[in-house]
């Protein structure tokens, strides 16, 4: 078990993302964050984020609304917080069965629960009223799609930054500027060779034979 967690966790400080599963690093102005995707619950949210982040959409945003012990929110945004306009709204992918914990990248959303462009949040807490819950607009949840695997600390770091008014919101946008400078889909893992174990046969060896919200909603 000692021996998988450390590969594992080497794999990801290289950056090299396991088969099935994307990975992105998110370079920003606080340090950088690695974000496995998973397009296995979430195909069509994850679609609608690569397209973004392989077009250079997100480059140059900026997280634009932090709410301590609540989300980070960003993907709309530049330094100036004028809004970019993103494509078509997609699916809500909600009832995936991936629920809103801490560490979480989750799409935002106005009312209707098939809103969502190119906004998105992380959760920096287990934030269970944003999962779904049934079939009506305010109980819809929010399609989580990925997680943070790098970088933790730098998002708990952008969660501590001072916060006011600014550009078309009344509260929570950072003083301080959070600009996101680079997203980057990184290389997947190479397929290892397929192998057979040595087996010792009397003395001989065989050869090798991933609208502005309420607090209760996390929206665009």
């Amino acid at each position: 078990m000692k021996l998988l967690i450390t590969a594992l966790t080497l794999s990801v400080a290289a950056g090299v993302a396991h088969a099935g599963h994307p990975m992105v690093e998110m370079q920003t102005n606080q340090g950088n964050i690695v974000v496995e995707l998973y397009p296995d619950k979430a195909p069509k949210t994850v679609e609608n984020f690569l397209r973004y982040v392989k077009n250079g959409f997100y480059e140059g945003t900026v997280f634009h609304r932090v709410v301590k012990n609540f989300m980070v929110q960003g993907g709309a945004f530049d330094k100036a917080l004028n809004w970019r306009k993103g494509d078509d709204p997609i699916q809500c992918e909600a009832k995936n069965g991936l629920t809103n914990e801490v560490g979480t990248i989750a799409m935002a959303r106005a009312r209707d629960p098939d809103s969502a462009t190119t906004q998105f949040f992380f959760n920096l807490e287990s934030n269970k009223h944003l999962n779904h819950h049934r079939d009506h607009p305010d109980y819809y949840g929010h399609a989580v799609f990925g997680k943070i695997v790098k970088g933790m600390d730098v998002m708990q770091k952008i969660a501590d930054t001072q916060t006011g008014a600014g550009g078309p919101f009344a509260t929570d946008v950072p003083v301080e500027p959070i600009v996101i400078e680079k997203v980057a889909l990184l290389p997947e893992e190479p397929e290892s060779p397929p192998t057979t174990a040595k087996v010792k046969s009397k003395g001989k060896t065989n050869g090798k034979s991933k609208n502005q919200p309420r607090r209760i909603l996390a929206g665009t």
